[in-house]
C-alpha cells in the first residue's frame, strides 16, 4: 500500500496563493494516479484535480480550472497543487489520494489511498 501525507495548507488572503505538498511512501510511486480533494464544512468531498502516473495526462474542476496547477515529481515521490488567486470559497479541508487505475480519475469512486487532510483557510 502507499501512504500520503499532505502538507502545506494555511490561512491566506483572498488573492493569494499556496502550494499544497502531498508525500507518499511505499512502493512503485509511478503506478498511481494521484488526485486532489476538498472538503468545506457542511458540505460533500469534491474533486479539484488529478494527474496520471507519468504527469502527461491532468483534469481539473471547473472551479479552479485556469488557478489550480497539479503536479508531480516521481523522484521524490510527491505530489503538489500550486493554488493562486485564492477565494473564499476554496476554504476546505484538502486531501490527496491515490489509485491503481491507469487513467485520471475525477471522483472518490476508485481511489484506494488517503491523506489526512490538510486545512486551507482563504479569508475576505
Amino acid at each position: 500500500q502507499v501512504q500520503l501525507v499532505e502538507s502545506g495548507g494555511g490561512l491566506v488572503q483572498a488573492g493569494g496563493s499556496l502550494r499544497l505538498s502531498c508525500e507518499a511512501s511505499g512502493r512503485t510511486f509511478r503506478s498511481y494516479v494521484l488526485g486532489w480533494f476538498r472538503q468545506a464544512p457542511g458540505k460533500e468531498r469534491e474533486f479539484v484535480a488529478a494527474i496520471s502516473w507519468m504527469g502527461s495526462s491532468t483534469s481539473y474542476a471547473g472551479s479552479v480550472k485556469g488557478r489550480f496547477t497539479i503536479s508531480r515529481d516521481n523522484t521524490k515521490n510527491t505530489l503538489y497543487l500550486q493554488m493562486n488567486s485564492l477565494k473564499p470559497e476554496d476554504t476546505a479541508v484538502y486531501y490527496c489520494a491515490a489509485s491503481h487505475k491507469i487513467v485520471v480519475l475525477t471522483t472518490a469512486i476508485g481511489y484506494d489511498y488517503w491523506g489526512q487532510g490538510t486545512q486551507v483557510t482563504v479569508s475576505s
